[in-house]
């Protein structure tokens, strides 16, 4: 793929949803912009420009706040859009058929029938969709995947992520889908599981897809959730996939741990245990005495730009995501999360900053990732049934 040409001959690059998470993008481009791989030439909020400090915007950058005002005035080669879930789709449409290439933030889409229509849109168009999964880009993911992939590990027997975060109030007031399952009459799914810890699932089935050669085909989902707020989500979850061909995969993952847990993957195989730290990029592999990191990470964006100039694999295409949509697909059916309280739950701090954890999740997710059960089959006294879905192979798409 290449450029429209002008500007140098550099690609020229959009940001849409430039605001909240969309700083880090920002500083992101900025980085491109001076090290002469891209130019920036759009920013696109409904809001008014957030100050970024450390990467002022060049005055001839142009602002709007319609993404469809941008298109038409730049015309850039890339677009990156950074915008709450369920506004993902048409954004994308539009900045595809205007001729730009994608990075779109996780999650992607919200259901494979919006997975289908934005694959067959990238398709028909010719372009490229790199989704925002920016752990994927991680050198100690890759040599985990590689050690699966040479069978050092043996055969493998279940993967697992456990993770135990703390989001306070303002976490839920950050925005009006925040904590949402619904918005408007469309799907949001603001949990624990679609947003804040869904690079903990995507790591998962990233070691499942090298155990097997081929992106996960759920045959199963089952799942546990649970909230310690009047949300409309989870904030704790238990989750599993067995999928029709290779090993279970479970994740165990709150925003109301006692204690911080960053995110763990972990590999059962029939040599020992693989534990990756993914948002440190340690890795523990059987025989080693302790952790290392592993540096190095390839930036989607800069991957992206590489692959438009000379063809470089993407590191997360949209057709890698499909396993994660399909889970959100089985998710949007799931009953309203159980709430917890009373004794089981602590109040740590007030006003904006409050916390509430539950109390002995952190062991509760760590029995439930090293056994592959769910808290009911534990016998833990708070769990309750699952929701399952079965029947999902074969509809995962591929392309």
């Amino acid at each position: 793929m290449t450029t429209r040409g002008g500007d140098g001959g550099l690609p020229r690059v959009a940001l849409v949803g430039a605001n909240g998470h969309g700083r880090w993008h920002r500083r992101v481009i900025a980085a491109l912009h001076a090290a002469g791989r891209l130019r920036l030439v759009g920013l696109v909020d409904v809001r008014p420009l957030e100050d970024e400090p450390a990467t002022p915007v060049p005055p001839e950058v142009a602002f709007h706040t319609d993404h469809r005002a941008m298109l038409a005035a730049v015309c850039p080669d890339v677009v990156v859009i950074c915008t709450p879930p369920h506004t993902h789709l048409p954004i994308a449409l539009d900045a595809l058929a205007a001729g730009a290439d994608l990075l779109l933030e996780k999650p992607p889409v919200l259901d494979l029938a919006e997975h289908r229509a934005l694959a067959a849109a990238a398709a028909a168009t010719g372009r490229a969709v790199q989704v925002g999964f920016q752990a994927l880009g991680s050198a100690a993911l890759a040599e985990l995947t590689d050690t699966v992939t040479a069978g050092r590990l043996g055969p493998v027997d279940g993967i697992a992520t456990v993770a135990a975060w703390q989001r306070p109030d303002a976490y839920y007031a950050r925005s009006p889908w925040a904590g949402r399952r619904t918005l408007g009459g469309r799907p949001v799914l603001d949990g624990v599981l679609a947003n804040p810890l869904a690079h903990a699932v995507m790591q998962c089935l990233a070691v499942a897809e090298a155990v097997t050669g081929a992106p996960v085909a759920p045959d199963r989902v089952e799942v546990e959730r649970y909230r310690v707020r009047p949300i409309e989500v989870d904030d704790t979850a238990v989750l599993r996939v067995t999928p029709r061909a290779g090993p279970p995969v479970l994740a165990a993952v709150t925003l109301a741990g006692a204690d911080f847990v960053p995110g763990e993957v972990v590999v059962a195989a029939a040599r020992g245990r693989a534990v990756l730290e993914y948002p440190t990029d340690r890795l523990w592999l059987p025989g080693e005495p302790e952790p290392r990191p592993v540096p190095g990470r390839r930036g989607l964006l800069e991957n992206l730009l590489d692959h438009r100039a000379a063809g470089v694999p993407l590191i997360a295409p949209l057709a890698r995501t499909a396993p994660f949509t399909e889970v959100l697909t089985a998710l949007r059916g799931a009953p309203e999360p159980a709430l917890l309280g009373g004794d089981l739950v602590d109040t740590v701090g007030e006003g904006p900053r409050r916390v509430l954890c539950v109390r002995g999740v952190n062991a509760v997710l760590r029995r439930a990732a090293e056994s592959g059960a769910l808290p009911s089959e534990l016998g833990v006294p708070w769990a309750v049934p699952p929701y399952r879905v079965d029947g999902l192979a074969g509809e995962v798409p591929q392309r």
